[in-house]
């Protein structure tokens, strides 16, 4: 199965002419989850070689504009495009966003005030944040976040969710291919990351040991490559074990949202080992006071997660829209973002662990894990 993420947008705050505002589409197989939608995603997937049409989820880390004024135009849109014809609709997949408390009124609210109606059903699944994620200031008040109303004409009922104080993180979803979670950040309104693990795949068939066992290529294989014994006609039960050469570990995503600090060990516990670690870096390492005033990171602290995870790559983004991307970068100009890159990269020099910066329509592909 192919896995591949492309950066939509890498700045913060706003949308620039050089960066878009926060979003970014991981890809398998086809489908498509979008992490975060500032303002003016949509223009961006429309630049890109993905199908605003194929996204089948949604996950926004957390309520401030650059991360989230982006989803009512792009639901609006995905509609436009979707089949009007009736008998289609009925056959029209939910879409799952999930996303803080609140998320649920906002969207209810934009779509409802705008008369929006939408030719697919949607819901919200929200995350109860914790006190302890935010500054007081930053946490929003029950009364406004409270559900007003009834849902949606294309709503259909969300879940809410809790943390798990075992785990110390939040359960999303499991399917055949995934198992998908999110934890708890610091930030100036409660924030939110995401790990996306894969289900370990079943190694190879050994054909030499199928064939010297009598078992001819059809059915029987795809039922032992499946993990289920097979009996042959001689009466011998054949077990997969025997069969199967080492699973193959399935591959681990972390995008992390808007954060000067992880909060308790889960998150640290969730990524390790993470194939791809996604890590804001807003400014430099010499503007640290002021980025973590502002509930921001900087290089070195990105650095410093990865290297407690054991991340095999850290992707910087959300940068300040001082740092213009590389190719636009001019002889002489103070804010170097390949300077961020050497931040980072001194941090983690004994580790072995690759940093790349991220900038808009950067697609990076994510490689099927050898064996153990």
């Amino acid at each position: 199965m192919t896995m591949d993420m492309t950066f939509l947008g890498t700045g913060s705050a706003y949308p620039s002419p050089h960066r878009g505002a926060s979003a970014l589409v991981l890809r398998t197989d086809g489908d498509c989850w979008l992490f975060d939608c500032g303002e003016g995603t949509q223009t961006q997937l429309m630049k890109s070689q993905l199908r605003a049409g194929r996204i089948t989820k949604v996950f926004i880390s957390h309520l401030h504009g650059d991360h989230l004024f982006g989803l009512p135009g792009l639901l609006c849109t995905v509609s436009l495009n979707t089949n009007p014809d009736p008998q289609s609709q009925q056959n029209q997949p939910c879409l799952d966003i999930y996303g803080p408390r609140g998320l649920r009124h906002f969207l209810r609210v934009t779509l409802g005030l705008t008369g929006s109606q939408l030719l697919f059903p949607y819901a919200v699944h929200e995350l109860e944040p914790t006190p302890d994620q935010s500054p007081e200031e930053g946490q929003l008040s029950p009364e406004m976040t409270a559900e007003h109303g009834s849902l949606h004409p294309q709503e259909q009922l969300g879940r809410t969710i809790s943390l798990d104080v075992s785990s110390d993180c939040y359960r999303l979803f499991e399917d055949k291919k995934f198992v998908v979670s999110a934890f708890r950040l610091f930030h100036r309104v409660p924030s939110f990351g995401f790990c996306i693990q894969e289900h370990d795949r079943p190694g190879r068939l050994k054909t030499e040991v199928l064939k010297e066992l009598g078992v001819k290529p059809g059915p029987l294989y795809g039922r032992l490559k499946a993990g289920e014994s097979v009996t042959l006609d001689s009466g011998r039960v054949v077990l997969p074990s025997e069969v199967l050469e080492e699973d193959i570990p399935g591959r681990k995503v972390c995008i992390f949202g808007d954060c000067s600090s992880v909060l308790g060990d889960g998150p640290l516990r969730l990524c390790s080992g993470a194939d791809v670690l996604v890590h804001e870096a807003t400014l430099g390492n010499e503007h640290r006071e002021k980025a973590v005033d502002h509930g921001h990171s900087t290089p070195e602290m990105a650095a410093a997660v990865a290297r407690s995870c054991g991340a095999q790559r850290l992707v910087l983004y959300h940068f300040s829209q001082r740092y213009k991307p590389c190719t636009l970068q001019k002889e002489g100009d103070e804010d170097d973002v390949s300077e961020l890159k050497r931040q980072a990269e001194d941090a983690l020099q004994d580790t072995g662990t690759q940093v790349t910066l991220a900038e808009d329509f950067l697609t990076l592909s994510i490689p099927l894990k050898k064996k153990r």
